[in-house]
């Protein structure tokens, strides 16, 4: 339940976004205004409110609103990602719901991290499990993302559709059932169920293995651990896993794998040599 001290956050916070906004570039008269910004009843009218209720918003008077309402507050007063999840969070406790959007690829600044980690195979993958971002260690450890269309860079059909990189993987059954339960926890989290039903559909029925994990329904956090890659030139290595969210952009993680010892990361230096 919201308190009375958080509608009157609430009711600050939008006027503060509300004295920021540019009234000509919205246009709406420039004539006569005593005050910076949009009058309430300008951002009423932008987001199909009676002038009256969102008044009483910004007064912290009335009960909670609605998270319609609260949409179209934040599309009217053009509320950023994370200003829309700060005002639900005034508002009723709660982040909004999550809807999914695809990603579009990384910048080159992203680019930059995942090159800075010169012994550590590391890539940025989407809410769905897309490697869209990736460094020369990870080419060589994992698989050349390069070769592959881009529907192949899948962590899940290289995990279940590429007879080579299973073989590469010891211990392979219960690698494979940990990434299916965290596959799910991530997409549902994501809201991306609905977008990745064509990629359950064709995993169900290519490989009865992960037909079987899909339908136990196991849910685990990604979280660190300790891998081990059979690599066909430098043999067996083992690897510390840490994944992170991407600042600003709730689409993407970054996951890197450390070396777990000082020869493991000789072996990574041996395979840079190799492919200089």
């Amino acid at each position: 339940m919201t308190t009375k001290d958080e509608v009157n956050t609430l009711g600050t916070y939008l006027k503060d976004r509300r004295t920021k906004m540019d009234p000509g570039a919205l246009g709406f008269p420039m004539s006569r205004r005593r005050t910076p910004g949009l009058r309430r009843e300008e951002v009423a009218q932008r987001a199909n409110v009676s002038t009256t209720w969102y008044t009483w918003l910004e007064q912290g008077r009335g009960g909670a609103p609605s998270d319609l309402v609260l949409d179209r507050i934040a599309g009217a007063l053009m509320l950023t990602d994370t200003e829309r999840e700060h005002v639900y969070l005034l508002a009723l406790g709660r982040p909004p719901e999550v809807k999914y959007k695809a990603s579009d690829g990384i910048t080159p600044r992203l680019q930059g991290v995942l090159d800075a980690l010169p012994l550590s195979p590391a890539f940025i993958r989407t809410q769905t499990w897309d490697v869209v971002g990736w460094n020369k260690p990870a080419s060589l450890v994992f698989t050349d993302y390069d070769k592959l269309k881009h529907a192949e860079r899948n962590i899940m059909r290289l995990l279940f559709l590429d007879p080579e990189k299973r073989a590469h993987m010891p211990a392979w059954s219960d690698v494979a059932r940990s990434i299916v339960a965290s596959f799910r926890a991530d997409i549902v989290r994501a809201g991306a169920t609905d977008a990745v039903k064509a990629l359950v559909d064709e995993l169900c029925e290519a490989n009865p293995e992960f037909k079987q994990m899909w339908e136990d329904n196991h849910v685990v956090m990604h979280g660190e651990a300790t891998k081990q890659i059979r690599h066909p030139v430098v043999g067996l290595l083992c690897l510390d896993v840490s994944s992170f969210s991407v600042e600003g952009r709730p689409d993407l993680s970054l996951v890197i794998y450390n070396p777990a010892s000082e020869a493991d990361a000789d072996k990574i230096r041996e395979l840079l040599k190799t492919k200089d």
